[in-house]
């Protein structure tokens, strides 16, 4: 597929050869090597992660769904072999909180015990959305709603830890969020019209209105639970993923244009919604990742070679089908199976998210200089 050349954009050689330099030494890895952590403490003393299936770390293993790859050959390069990744090693998380210095992988909410959380939770889950209702095609999820729900759990555990809620406040103020939504609203909703009705009932515009309007009081709840650097992770571009081009056809286009057009009036809103946060909470720094805008290189530059198929042969639902050997040049393919990325692809996109490479990475700042801002927060919350 010619337009998932597009996908990881993040892909350019220069971007590539810069980028690769942080990654020279750190504890070994199967595949490609580990960031290399800041010396000491991690940057942000937790980082919090919510959103979909790139980065769940095996939030739905024990739920009734489709949608979980506790299974080989997922993690066929993670260290933890099949752990719920959906890629064959790191996902974008797991990169981001290396280059964030944390000695280990910030744990699922479904696994993480006592003082584990005081470096932050992974709420992600795959088929999870903004709606409640996205995904539900493919059994149980865990929505933003309710991965807004665990994480109140969480910060009740983390004030009994600490004996004292202003000490907690303090903590949950000086860590990183990570927010990711959205693309199963659109996939896994809007785009499955045999499921649901929203694109009936709205045009596209409507709709990431109707979407960008419950994200916002979603993203306040956050706020009131002591959130205060924030990343919101805009779209990729959804449409050409080899399961778009497969299911809708392109028409002669590289990818399928509808949907990358979704992705692009979402994105719009969203970069509004960053400004009107940092605006209205001046205690707060939010930032967009994008992650589309990210997708705009020639793949091939950086080493790909299989632009337009998964490494592993895909199922009906687009994973990987059980236990059958997947390429073994997966460093040359862009897509793990048909949805997501390889650990080649999460290496350069985290690392372009940490540290932009083009200024339209990342607005107003990267996740590097998110995290090194010091919070003074002016509203008592949780």
């Amino acid at each position: 597929m010619a337009g998932s050349t597009k996908l990881l954009a993040v892909v350019i050689a220069l971007s590539w050869v810069s980028n690769m330099q942080q990654f020279v030494q750190g504890k070994p890895q199967a595949v490609l090597g580990k960031p290399q952590a800041v010396l000491g403490k991690p940057q942000v003393p937790c980082f919090f992660i919510f959103g979909d299936s790139v980065a769940d770390p095996g939030n739905n293993n024990k739920l009734p769904t489709l949608a979980k790859v506790n299974y080989k050959p997922y993690g066929i390069d993670f260290p933890a072999g099949p752990t719920g990744r959906f890629c064959n090693g790191r996902n974008i998380v797991d990169i981001l909180a290396e280059l964030l210095g944390f000695e280990n992988y910030i744990p699922a909410f479904a696994s993480a015990n006592g003082t584990d959380i005081l470096q932050g939770v992974n709420y992600a889950s795959g088929a999870a959305g903004i709606r409640k209702e996205s995904g539900k095609q493919l059994g149980a999820r865990i929505s933003m709603g309710e991965q807004l729900k665990n994480h109140r759990t969480t910060v009740s555990r983390i004030i009994d830890i600490f004996g004292k809620k202003s000490l907690a406040k303090n903590q949950l103020n000086q860590c990183l969020y990570s927010v990711g939504m959205g693309s199963n609203d659109y996939i896994n909703n809007y785009f499955m019209p045999q499921y649901y009705t929203t694109s009936q009932k709205y045009t596209l515009e409507e709709y990431a209105d109707v979407l960008i309007k419950q994200y916002t009081r979603q993203i306040l709840k956050l706020h009131q639970y002591g959130a205060r650097k924030v990343a919101l992770v805009g779209l990729g571009l959804i449409g050409c993923t080899p399961d778009a081009i497969k299911t809708y056809g392109t028409n002669g286009s590289a990818c399928v244009d509808i949907m990358n057009n979704a992705s692009q009036i979402f994105n719009g809103k969203l970069v509004s919604l960053v400004d009107e946060l940092n605006t209205n909470l001046t205690d707060s720094q939010f930032i967009y990742i994008n992650t589309y805008g990210m997708g705009s290189g020639d793949a091939t530059l950086a080493g790909f070679k299989v632009l337009d198929a998964g490494c592993c042969e895909a199922d009906e639902v687009g994973q990987c089908v059980p236990d059958l050997t997947p390429c073994q040049n997966r460093s040359e393919y862009v897509f793990w199976d048909s949805f997501h990325p390889t650990e080649a692809g999460n290496l350069i996109s985290a690392s372009r998210t940490y540290t932009a490479s083009e200024p339209s990475d990342t607005y107003p700042m990267d996740m590097s200089q998110l995290a090194e801002l010091q919070i003074n927060p002016q509203v008592n919350e949780i």
